[in-house]
């Protein structure tokens, strides 16, 4: 299958759809449902950017648009709904792509609401869950109510967050992974934000930072 993305229509439970973009190269080693942000759609900038350096790595990926999305609002779904859409996603890159390794997860509310949803019923054939930028808390108000669920999750999870993230208090999201065990693993950028940017006197690039992430996605996601 060719590396440039394929256009999808996912199908819901409800009877509505939303697009999806299947990139998956030959041979891939594994595939990662990749749920957007609250903000931004399937097609941000950040989300084409991540599953084409996943391709790169041979690590096949299935982005998707949530329904509010798809309708133009900027009111996120609720979380039903959300899970909803992850599960259909989920089932359409089983489909796509038989017998190759399931990964969820996403950046930001996508990230959060992969951790809801296998928490509250297994998704089916997953094998992990990748947080790129889990939001524990909203910005200023740090807490980890936000993480009380992550606990049913009976599955690793790999948690990438920057050491700016104002969603993601460095010391509270410590204290987290290390709550959940051998099944959380936590890679800290240096430098990063919430949208992993880094300021020029760091040293280092945004495109070096997506590598960074990059590189520990597909390190992670083969080895499981």
């Amino acid at each position: 299958m060719s590396t440039r993305p394929i256009s999808l229509t996912i199908p819901l439970p409800s009877g509505a759809s939303v697009s999806g973009r299947l990139q998956a190269p030959a041979g891939a080693r594994a595939c990662y449902v990749f749920a957007h942000g609250a903000g931004a759609g399937m097609d941000h900038a950040f989300m084409v950017q991540i599953s084409e350096g996943l391709a790169e790595r041979g690590i096949a990926s299935l982005r998707f648009n949530f329904p509010y999305m798809e309708q133009g609002s900027k009111r996120p779904d609720s979380p039903a709904v959300a899970h909803a859409a992850i599960r259909a996603a989920v089932a359409e890159a089983a489909r796509h792509l038989p017998g190759v390794p399931l990964f969820a997860g996403g950046k930001s509310y996508g990230g959060r609401m992969s951790t809801q949803a296998q928490a509250a019923e297994p998704l089916p054939g997953v094998k992990g869950i990748v947080l790129v930028g889990f939001p524990l808390h909203p910005a200023g108000k740090p807490s980890t109510e936000r993480a009380a669920h992550l606990a049913d999750v009976k599955l690793p999870m790999l948690f990438l967050q920057g050491t700016r993230d104002a969603l993601a208090d460095l010391d509270l999201v410590t204290q987290t992974t290390a709550g959940l065990g051998k099944k959380a693993t936590l890679h800290i950028v240096e430098g990063a934000d919430h949208v992993f940017h880094v300021l020029v006197r760091s040293g280092r690039t945004d495109a070096q930072v997506r590598d960074e992430l990059l590189d520990t996605m597909a390190a992670w996601m083969t080895r499981r």
